[in-house]
């Protein structure tokens, strides 16, 4: 499964409409996004779960079964949840530290997401009932927790905030949402649950508290992926309804489907494309991912009517995902990530020139 550890780094065009500086290619993402919620009151990690306790047909738990390998750290609810000291202050405040006062406001600190110890679990098993008698209320508990974190990080300097949600994506899967009609589950319902807990997580936040929300349909060992599925069945949920500013994207492999579903991106929010793949070594031809950034470019203007100029000017580009995604990391070396990460560069001076 993804593990609730790695980074993303991102290069990107920069545009007015969103705080481009945050995103310039000098500062990455380097802090884990650590495990938060063994850090909270309430929750508990348990090793040698029993498997009658997962979701089966959610794409991660599916593959480490069928990989006879353990369903990734597992952590459950046992009690009332509380915020009861940050678990990623330290980290930030040791980024923060490497950097000049100056430039401190553009590095991005990545979270887990706070729906990651809920879809993996059957209805029931998520958490005791006696402690809470619905998702509601344990989704409450949730958001509230996050909004203390939050609050602790903006306090301490952090401006630009990078949710990790394999799970979003899932929801693209086909084979998932049979999985949900086959136990007389409410797929849909769920996801515009997580979506309002992502939105009641955010509540507090500032104006210049920059965030975003990274979805990909995982990176296991050897490459392997978890699930597959255009955007197509989440866009207006996604991008309409998801209090963000920017949506970092998977789009390296034919697995994420086609840009249609950017048609429904509002003219406030912003679209790093992962057009770069993380698993392999081979470099991307370059006059290929500018054609892909342009089409892109193109369907989003004719969903919002907007010039394609405006539209290119809300886009960026990106690795897919972070070249560590679990602990035996990618196919990939040291000098291969370089070459990555300028060809990203070159992509992007070459469709945003004299940008950051």
């Amino acid at each position: 499964m993804p593990s609730p550890m790695g980074s993303i780094d991102v290069i990107c065009s920069g545009t007015s409409q969103w705080p481009r500086d945050t995103e310039k290619a000098a500062i990455a993402d380097k802090v884990s996004r650590g495990s938060f919620f063994p850090g909270l009151d309430g929750f508990e990690e348990i090793q040698n779960p029993d498997i009658n306790i997962f979701r089966m047909y959610v794409p991660d738990v599916a593959a480490f079964t069928e990989s006879d390998h353990k369903a990734g750290e597992t952590v459950i609810c046992t009690g009332k949840i509380k915020h009861v000291g940050s678990t990623y202050v330290d980290q930030w405040n040791y980024l923060k530290s490497l950097l000049p006062r100056e430039r401190q406001h553009e590095a991005k600190l990545t979270l887990a997401a706070p729906n990651w110890y809920h879809l993996r679990y059957k209805t029931g098993q998520a958490y005791p009932t006696s402690v809470y008698a619905s998702d509601a209320e344990y989704f409450a508990d949730i958001a509230a927790a996050y909004r203390a974190e939050l609050k602790i990080l903006y306090e301490n300097g952090l401006r630009n905030v990078q949710f990790d949600d394999p799970n979003l994506a899932y929801f693209c899967s086909e084979k998932m949402l049979n999985g949900f009609k086959d136990n007389n589950e409410d797929a849909d319902a769920l996801l515009s649950a997580y979506i309002k807990l992502y939105n009641d997580c955010l509540s507090e936040r500032p104006a210049d508290f920059h965030v975003g929300v990274h979805l990909c349909r995982g990176n296991f060992v050897g490459g392997r992926h978890f699930s597959e599925g255009g955007y197509d069945a989440i866009a207006t949920k996604l991008f309409r309804n998801l209090n963000v500013d920017t949506y970092y994207l998977e789009y390296d492999t034919p697995r994420a489907g086609g840009f249609e579903p950017l048609k429904f991106l509002p003219k406030n929010k912003n679209v790093i494309l992962g057009l770069i793949t993380s698993k392999f070594p081979e470099l991307e031809n370059i006059e290929e991912m500018k054609k892909k950034v342009h089409q892109a470019a193109g369907l989003i203007a004719e969903g919002t009517g907007e010039t394609r100029q405006d539209a290119l000017n809300r886009l960026g580009v990106s690795p897919q995902c972070g070249f560590a995604s679990h602990s035996d990391g990618n196919n990939v070396g040291k000098e291969d990530m370089i070459k990555k990460l300028q060809l990203v560069r070159k992509l992007a001076n070459d469709i945003w020139p004299g940008e950051p």
